[in-house]
C-alpha cells in the first residue's frame, strides 16, 4: 500500500520561500504522476501542480506559475514543491497525491497534509 507523508510547511512572511517534501513509502511506482493540492479554510481543494511519472512533464495552476516549481526524485521516492514569492493567498493545507496521470483523478494515495501560513 502506497503511503505519502508531507513535510516542510510552516509560517513564512510574504515574499518568502518554503520547500515542501512528500515522502512515498510502501508499494511505490515510478510511473505514478504526483500532484500537489491545497485547501484553504472555507474553500474547495484545488490543484497546484503535477509532475508526470513518465516524461517528467509538469503542470501548474495559473495562480502559482512562475513562483512554484515541482520536482521528483524517484530514487529517493520523494516529490518536492519549491514555493517562492509566497503570498497570503497561498495560505492553505498542502497535500500530495499519487495519480495514474496528471488530471486523471484516479488517486492511489493522499497524504495528510502540511500547513503553510503566509503572514507578516
Amino acid at each position: 500500500q502506497l503511503r505519502l507523508v508531507e513535510s516542510g510547511g510552516g509560517l513564512v512572511q510574504p515574499g518568502g520561500s518554503l520547500r515542501l517534501s512528500c515522502a512515498a513509502s510502501g508499494i511505490t511506482r515510478n510511473f505514478f504522476a504526483m500532484g500537489w493540492f491545497r485547501q484553504a479554510p472555507g474553500k474547495e481543494r484545488e490543484g497546484v501542480s503535477c509532475i508526470s511519472g513518465s516524461s517528467g512533464s509538469t503542470k501548474y495552476a495559473d495562480s502559482v506559475k512562475g513562483r512554484f516549481t515541482i520536482s521528483r526524485d524517484d530514487e529517493k521516492n520523494m516529490v518536492y514543491l519549491q514555493m517562492n514569492s509566497l503570498k497570503p493567498e497561498d495560505t492553505a493545507v498542502y497535500y500530495c497525491a499519487a495519480d495514474l496521470r496528471c488530471g486523471a483523478g484516479e488517486y492511489e494515495a493522499w497524504g495528510r497534509g502540511t500547513q503553510v501560513t503566509v503572514s507578516s
